[in-house]
């Protein structure tokens, strides 16, 4: 079995399409920890409501790659619309930030809502 910890993060309807997302990802994985969710300022395009962050550790039989497609369908089953800027408004972000232990997302260095999500659920 794999471990991963994946960032979520959501600024459109966030408590609904957050609580919509785990319900999702029960259904494909198992869902060890999540964490308690954050306000955070938006970052890039600061005229948008603010953010809803957290992250969620999980347990796969999925490799790495597969993981990652099964995020990214998700967000597209949600209604992720990708033809808006990547720091703009978004039902459901989904990022691999830690995979068996190695961290993977370089964003875990540069914000400190990530870092204490993550931490919060090792």
């Amino acid at each position: 079995m794999n471990y991963a910890i994946v960032g979520i993060g959501s600024n459109i309807d966030a408590e609904t399409n957050i609580k919509n997302m785990l319900t999702n990802l029960k259904q494909r994985v198992n869902v060890i920890k999540v964490s308690p969710l954050l306000k955070t300022k938006p970052i890039g395009i600061e005229n948008q409501p603010d953010f809803t962050n957290g992250a969620v550790k999980i347990e796969t039989g999925l490799n790495r790659e597969n993981l990652i497609k099964l995020l990214k369908s998700i967000e597209n089953e949600m209604g992720r619309d990708r033809s808006q800027s990547k720091f703009g408004p978004r039902c459901i972000d989904l990022d691999l930030v830690v995979w068996n232990g190695e961290i993977v997302d370089q964003d875990y260095y540069t914000r400190d809502f990530l870092r204490d999500s993550v931490k919060n659920v090792l």
